[in-house]
């Protein structure tokens, strides 16, 4: 089951978030979500745990708990629904080749 882990301090890293929600459960992958263009953290992650019952538990003990001086925002992640980003086909030409 994967998380979707908000407000999190531009100082937190991935080892920190792992140590933290290692703590309820076996950890699979943590994901701290950097701008393409700077390379610097967005201020969310996205956390996997194997099982759904450690996820459940993480959320109840993690959601509003303060981590490196911020409250975090910790509920499972939602689906990516399509319309976000893309490019527009074509490149600005009208016709064909």
């Amino acid at each position: 089951m994967k998380l979707y882990v908000g407000n999190i301090s531009f100082d937190t890293n991935e080892d920190t978030l792992r140590n933290t929600f290692a703590e309820h459960g076996d950890v699979e992958e943590v994901a701290v979500i950097t701008d393409r263009d700077t390379g610097r953290p967005r201020g969310f992650a996205f956390v996997t745990f194997r099982e759904e019952s450690a996820a459940r538990n993480a959320i109840d003990a993690l959601n509003g708990k303060e981590l490196d001086g911020r409250a975090l925002n910790v509920n499972e992640a939602k689906a990516k629904t399509g319309g976000g980003g893309g490019g527009g086909g074509g490149g600005g030409r009208r016709g064909g080749w």
